[in-house]
């Protein structure tokens, strides 16, 4: 190999290394999960509208870069916390990957197209509230995970947004339908980030992190919590069919969805372990896109 070839080479690589700073950055698989979300939203909502697949990609486009940009944002803001942690330290900005300034600047320019892409090809009250999630998100919840579990009731909000997100892109308005949606993600919010802060309990304390409830113990009372807002999940996993507009076959899915998430809270519960917790944050991660697209399922 030439040296000419060799230089070559090293340049590809070191823009490479730079690449993925700035996709790991943007949280590429979280935003996509947050754009599936939104996708939901929109493919539930469109029935009776007629279907506008310029609609459709300005939402994915520029609900990705809004999410990704929430993202960038918050690891901007947390980049001193993110040394201490093993779950955070090989991100790009404690690694230095990346500088600071140009995190700020990547980070400006997706917030600013995402939101100029929602506003162009959706409508002002999906734009309104990508804008208002991530406010939310970045100034209010990130801040706040150091003060206490209060964190995750106020990041539940832009947690449970992108379903909003979808069915406004798709209908122009909120309806009772709209609220049954983000309300199934909202309360979904509570076991699943829990269930995290459980499992990452050591390292979140090594930061300041207060995001447990019951003062912040992995005890009983935690416990008991977790199962509780489980457990709300099925009566609100029916009431998109007990309202009409999915069918019966993806209540029957959430339903069972439903009991075995819960069934995983009996066994933190019983033993308050970090392993029954890992199950439930796994179980979490499983329980939101099945049900998503058994409603999606039953509505094509």
């Amino acid at each position: 190999m030439s040296t000419l070839d060799i230089s070559d080479k090293l340049v590809f690589d070191a823009w490479k290394v730079r690449y993925r700073a700035y996709m790991d950055l943007l949280k590429v698989r979280l935003s996509a999960l947050v754009t599936f979300s939104a996708v939901f939203g929109f493919i539930l909502g469109h029935s009776g509208q007629v279907f506008s697949w310029t609609t459709f990609f300005g939402l994915i486009a520029g609900g990705f870069l809004v999410s990704g940009a929430s993202g960038a944002a918050n690891e901007i803001m947390e980049r001193e916390y993110d040394k201490l942690m093993k779950r955070t330290q090989n991100r790009p900005l404690p690694l230095q990957l990346i500088s600071v300034r140009e995190a700020y600047w990547f980070t400006s320019i997706a917030a600013v197209a995402g939101v100029l892409l929602l506003a162009y090809f959706t409508n002002w009250l999906t734009t309104g509230l990508g804008v208002l999630s991530m406010v939310l998100y970045v100034f209010v919840y990130t801040p706040l995970k150091r003060v206490g579990p209060i964190a995750v009731l106020v990041g539940a909000v832009p947690g449970a947004m992108p379903p909003l997100l979808g069915w406004t892109a798709a209908t122009g308005g909120i309806s009772y339908e709209a609220l049954i949606i983000f309300g199934i993600q909202f309360i979904w919010q509570f076991p699943h980030f829990w269930a995290i802060a459980w499992v990452s309990d050591e390292d979140y304390k090594k930061a300041g992190f207060k995001l447990l409830p019951s003062g912040g113990q992995k005890d009983l009372n935690t416990a008991i919590q977790i199962m509780i807002y489980t457990l709300f999940l099925l009566p609100l996993g029916l009431l998109p069919t007990y309202f009409g507009f999915t069918g019966l076959n993806s209540g029957i899915v959430a339903t069972i969805c439903g009991v075995l998430f819960l069934a995983q809270t009996f066994s933190l519960m019983r033993d308050c372990s970090r392993k029954s917790a890992l199950k439930i944050m796994f179980g979490s991660f499983l329980y939101l896109p099945i049900v998503q697209i058994a409603y999606l399922l039953d509505k094509i």
